[in-house]
């Protein structure tokens, strides 16, 4: 490796802002080595996570054991995985073996190791990457900011004085900053797009049923098991297409992992596919510079697809209400027991906000069952769009990257709804920043399609980050 290399790797976010896909290629080509890049990401999340508090664990001694591993496979002329020597980073609700998952409660603070990966960590291993860290979270990941009574809060690259989101908020943070090249979240409202979008970089939540979800904590479970997914987080959507199909196989674990084939975006028509988007969702406008943003988005697609028609299904203005139902059919007291069965005998400010919310949605089994029949009007209608539309874009939130403690007011709650829309319906659905608000922040638009179509979601999202440029460098971190 050159020395100009080596210096631009120790000195700056140059190489470490390549995708994970770009990195594995200089490794394969031996332009620089595992061990190299490992430390210079280890060196780069040294530089930023104090003024970030993204990072959790930093797995240094390993990382740079297996890193040593690797190139010594390589040089035996061994083959080797498409993201062989590779680091990424991991939410801490999902398992990586021989760390503590703590999930952001206090119950869990000195749980014992993990003695497995869970199934997602152990396939990217499979595929030759390296974990580096472990990331923040809110407490039991029931938050829209990654603050807990463990770790404290993380802060947005873009501006310190703004949430990185959450539930997924640490990892978007830190691959924002380039301590890391991609990672797993996880999504029940919003929790991988939200933060994504916030912190500009994208993500995708996989439809219901798509990935198998051994070794996350809280496990998958219960009757809100079909809202949320596993995601991985990238700075480019490239690496999103890449991990996407390492990922799906079911692991003959998690019995909600149905198998279907991984369609491949490459092979994706644009000019046959007919695109709906809005700005409003009959719930929560998103604010004029946002929806600037989604219009120009919808705008520069235009020429490249059948049609971009203004339109949204109507049931949509109900996806709050149904989300906030499904989740707090008991008021939330499942949750609180969880905690406290977990030996959280204090929970952080924004869980009880949060759980104080579901109070109103308290019902018995005879609303449950008219929530449950809610939902399957909800989802009926949404396929019933698909007969006119391909795909959707649409606001990630209402605004740009909220200041701290602000996600749990009221009026700022309601703009999560953008996000929970696509949890109800099960759908796959992606962010990729595509512009940035008068101060500087990103603004990402949300790319969904239906159930399975994870090709369609990220050929269009791969479409509007070459054409509005995706992730960039935060100014000063």
């Amino acid at each position: 490796m050159s020395v100009q290399l080596i210096f631009k790797l120790m000195t700056d976010c140059s190489l470490l802002a390549y995708s994970a896909a770009r990195q594995a290629a200089l490794i394969r080509r031996k332009e620089v080595s595992s061990r190299e890049l490992v430390a210079a990401h280890l060196e780069r999340i040294a530089a930023v996570d104090a003024r970030l508090n993204a990072a959790v664990e930093v797995l240094e001694e390993r990382a740079l054991e297996q890193a040593d591993a690797a190139d010594a496979a390589l040089a035996r002329g061994e083959a080797v995985g498409p993201l062989h020597g590779v680091p990424f980073s991991v939410k801490d609700s999902i398992e990586v073996a021989g760390t503590v998952c703590s999930a952001g409660t206090l119950g869990r603070k000195n749980a014992a190791p993990s003695a497995k990966d869970a199934a997602l960590v152990a396939r990217l291993r499979g595929a030759g990457a390296i974990p580096i860290a472990r990331t923040n979270l809110p407490d039991l990941l029931f938050a829209f900011e990654s603050d807990n009574l463990i770790f404290g809060r993380t802060n947005n690259p873009y501006g310190l004085d703004r949430t990185s989101g959450g539930s997924s908020g640490g990892e978007a943070a830190l691959i924002a900053a380039c301590g890391s090249p991609l990672g797993f979240g996880s999504d029940a409202a919003g929790s991988v797009r939200l933060p994504a979008a916030f912190c500009g970089i994208t993500a995708i939540k996989p439809t219901s049923g798509r990935l198998p979800r051994t070794g996350h904590f809280p496990p998958a479970g219960g009757w809100i098991e079909a809202l949320w997914q596993i995601g991985p987080m990238a700075r480019r959507v490239e690496d999103l297409i890449a991990v996407m199909p390492l990922l799906a196989p079911p692991d003959g674990r998690d019995a909600t992992a149905v198998g279907m084939p991984t369609l491949d975006p490459g092979a994706v028509s644009l000019r046959d596919l007919r695109v709906a988007f809005y700005t409003d969702n009959g719930f929560a406008p998103a604010r004029p510079e946002v929806a600037r943003v989604v219009r120009e988005a919808a705008r520069r697609l235009e020429p490249e697809v059948d049609c971009v028609v203004e339109s949204r299904p109507a049931c949509m203005a109900d996806a709050y209400d149904l989300e906030m139902k499904l989740i707090g059919p008991d008021g939330g007291d499942s949750l609180r027991e969880y905690a406290a069965a977990l030996g959280s005998g204090r929970l952080h400010p924004l869980l009880t906000g949060w759980l104080d919310k579901l109070e109103v949605y308290r019902t018995d089994l005879a609303g449950f069952a008219r929530y449950w029949a809610q939902w399957d009007a909800y989802r009926a209608e949404m396929r019933a769009f698909l007969r006119r539309y391909e795909v959707i874009l649409a606001p990630a939130y209402t605004q740009a990257a909220l200041p701290h403690g602000a996600s749990i007011l009221d009026q700022n709650f309601r703009g999560f709804s953008h996000t929970m829309a696509f949890n109800v319906a099960g759908w796959p659905a992606s962010v990729v920043r595509c512009g940035e608000s008068a101060d500087g922040l990103p603004i990402a638009v949300q790319v969904a399609a239906a159930p399975w179509r994870e090709d369609r979601v990220l050929a269009v999202a791969l479409a509007l980050e070459q054409m509005l440029g995706g992730w960039k460098p935060a100014a000063g971190m």
